[in-house]
């Protein structure tokens, strides 16, 4: 049986083979960022309503971005941060930027009521359902 890789991680899968290509991952700048770059989100099903979850430690509200659009709702994260150490004879400035979405399908989800908080590093998004609706008419025949 073959075994599933994660779409974002196949060419890391790959490269694998060779088993020097730890180290070259290792010291990777690149690595390092597409790591940092992805967030954990978890969907429960709570009866009425849908509660999502997301890690976003270090993120600000300014920098997140939930949308609900035909069913789909995304989350997504656009971070930049600037870091300046001025000292005797130098400056030094590294600038760190990354984004990352994340989105799931909710069929019966409702847009009024939807509320979102960030609170201790997770985002936490409330999406009613609606109620089911008939979409069965009877004809009747002449």
């Amino acid at each position: 049986m073959a075994s599933l890789i994660p779409y974002g991680n196949y060419d890391r899968a790959l490269r694998r083979a060779w088993p020097f290509d730890t180290f070259d991952d290792f010291f990777s700048p690149l690595a390092t960022l597409s790591s940092d770059a992805a967030f954990k989100m978890d969907v429960e099903d709570a009866g009425d309503k849908y509660v999502i979850s997301a890690e976003l430690a270090g993120v600000n509200r300014d920098e997140i971005d939930v949308e609900l659009n035909e069913g789909r709702l995304s989350i997504s994260v656009n971070k930049k941060e600037t870091e300046e150490k001025k000292g005797k004879n130098y400056l030094h400035k590294e600038t760190t930027e990354w984004s990352a979405t994340r989105g799931i399908y909710l069929k019966d989800a409702s847009t009024s009521g939807l509320t979102a908080r960030l609170e201790g590093g997770v985002l936490t998004v409330n999406v009613p359902k609606q109620e089911e609706k008939e979409n069965v008419t009877k004809i009747t025949i002449d």
